[in-house]
């Protein structure tokens, strides 16, 4: 059985999820108090928003990627530029959530009204520029051209994999290449970028920064494959979210595409449930049975574990450490989160 290095398997992720986030909980103290200050403002909306985001909680995997990533190379997560970094990278996946939620129309994110639905989507929007325009601000202080090339680079690739997925909303005739296309640009290159500026800012080699990023984009992907598997399995409670919207939304995730690819029958079905946004030409346990039935959600796990595989094969160029444990751990974690 593997184990993470502190004695603890890593099969369990609740048990992986404690210990890893407890190895860096002050510097996540810090992150919080950090978030904390840059959300405050004279202008008592924004003071307002800022407050309800960081009551909204989240599990900051993100940040903890940066910390971990910087001590994982000899490095000094404490220091005052690294903790502005990592709250820079979740100040810029908090703009994201914001944005995305105007954008599907959600009206809830962790167990509580969106931002959008709370404070209306006119208020959002500019929340959410506002949130990646300090974000930018606070990176800048880092005087580090590496940092933000990566910082620009990677908020143009969101923004394009958010715009390529508009384009293909309604259409059950994407590809997997499609699928992993946007799949990287919204949610895998976000975390590849948290990893390389936490070795950047350890002053890590060339090698090492290559494998933290090479580990963020699979662990990101992993991650958002996970994601979506949620959407299609489970269930509102247990989520924090509404459930089963992607497709209701127009969009067709993993799942689907290997099961149409296995059932093209029910390609009529799949779009009617788009066209009517609700589940009645075909059931969600329906469409779940089907999936099972032909091995499209076993396939698409698979590819799930892949991700998370290669995420833990990148980490051998680290040297052994028990923040190498760590990210090592997190793969597990991910793969077996229930939110």
């Amino acid at each position: 059985m593997q184990t993470s290095g502190y004695g603890a398997s890593v099969e369990d992720p609740q048990l992986t999820a404690r210990r890893v986030f407890s190895l860096i909980a002050p510097e996540l103290a810090l992150v919080e108090a950090e978030f904390e200050r840059q959300a405050r403002s004279n202008i008592q909306v924004i003071a307002n928003i800022g407050d309800y985001l960081r009551a909204s909680g989240g599990k900051r995997v993100r940040p903890a990627l940066t910390l971990l990533s910087t001590y994982a190379l000899g490095g000094d997560a404490s220091r005052a530029n690294v903790i502005r970094m990592a709250t820079v990278m979740e100040l810029l996946h908090t703009a994201t959530l914001v944005h995305d939620d105007i954008i599907d129309n959600a009206e809830t994110r962790r167990n509580r009204p969106s931002i959008n639905s709370r404070f209306g989507n006119q208020t959002a929007v500019l929340m959410g520029d506002w949130l990646y325009m300090s974000a930018f601000e606070t990176s800048l202080s880092e005087r580090s051209l590496p940092v933000l090339d990566i910082l620009t680079a990677v908020t143009r690739k969101m923004t394009e994999g958010e715009l390529l997925q508009l384009m293909l909303l309604g259409s059950t005739d994407i590809t997997e290449e499609q699928y992993f296309d946007v799949l990287r640009r919204k949610t895998a290159y976000l975390f590849s970028a948290c990893c390389e500026i936490g070795a950047i800012l350890a002053g890590g080699g060339e090698e090492e920064l290559r494998a933290l990023r090479e580990y963020g984009l699979n662990l990101g992907t992993a991650f958002q494959l996970t994601d979506d598997l949620l959407d299609f399995t489970s269930f509102d409670d247990v989520l924090g979210k509404a459930a089963g919207v992607d497709l209701i939304e127009g969009k067709v995730t993993l799942p689907l595409i290997y099961l149409l690819e296995k059932s093209p029958s029910l390609r009529a079905a799949v779009q009617g449930v788009m066209r009517e946004g609700k589940y009645e030409e075909v059931s969600r346990a329906a469409l779940l049975n089907a999936s099972e039935e032909t091995g499209a959600l076993q396939k698409a796990r698979a590819r799930a574990v892949k991700f998370a595989e290669a995420a833990r094969g990148a980490l051998d160029a680290l040297k052994p450490s028990r923040y190498k444990d760590a990210l090592n751990s997190f793969p597990t974690f991910i793969l077996e989160r229930e939110t």
